[in-house]
């Protein structure tokens, strides 16, 4: 209604519009993220990455070029939607730019994730803030680590469903993602083994 008087939604301090986050969304609650579109964008782009991994492990490369560009396809089609639902972008050019820049990222994340699965979760930890928290200086660290221990438990039990299977098994409160969320607060608190080594020992 807002945007139909003309008042518009509120905004966060630098201007981004602000929605209604679910009362029950880990996201908002537990992960400190703000509702609006970019923290949307960046949520699905991490579940989208997480589904990605798992579907690189396809017998042929066409089957998983075709996976992903159904999830690209949908995740597109969704933001277009928000884009004219939620903040009233009617002029197709300027969805069409967005679109772009959300492409764009998405070509980023796939990089800057796959860098940290790769060289350990303080890399993984760098691009988890840099995405979803936006860089922002006064982050939550311990908050940032949850999110990266969400992804390790995920990607972890997403290797043990086959592939027909996983799509029916991600939603719900015995779905993947509830179980990736569960006893992350105990994982965040163990001491890092890199803490106690030393440099040479590394």
């Amino acid at each position: 209604m807002s945007v139909l008087t003309g008042k518009g939604p509120p905004k966060t301090a630098d201007g981004v519009d602000l929605g209604v986050p679910e009362a029950d969304s880990w996201w908002f609650a537990e992960a400190g993220l703000l509702p609006t579109f970019s923290t949307w964008s960046q949520v699905t782009y991490l579940h989208m990455y997480l589904l990605t991994v798992r579907l690189r492990a396809l017998s042929s490369a066409t089957a998983f070029q075709n996976y992903q560009r159904y999830l690209l396809e949908h995740f597109s089609h969704a933001a277009e939607d928000k884009m004219v639902i939620q903040h009233n972008l009617t002029a197709r050019s300027i969805r069409n730019k967005y679109l772009k820049d959300l492409f764009l990222q998405w070509r980023g994340i796939l990089a800057a994730y796959d860098e940290g699965l790769v060289k350990g979760d303080a890399v993984l930890a760098g691009a988890v803030w840099r995405n979803l928290y936006r860089g922002q200086e006064d982050v939550d660290w311990e908050k940032v680590a949850t999110v990266v221990g969400f992804m390790r438990k995920a990607i972890n039990i997403l290797g043990h469903i086959e592939i027909d299977e996983m799509f029916g098994k991600l939603d719900g409160p015995k779905g993947l993602w509830a179980l990736s969320r569960r006893d992350l607060d105990s994982l965040v608190q163990k001491p890092s083994r890199g803490l106690s080594e030393s440099l040479a020992e590394r």
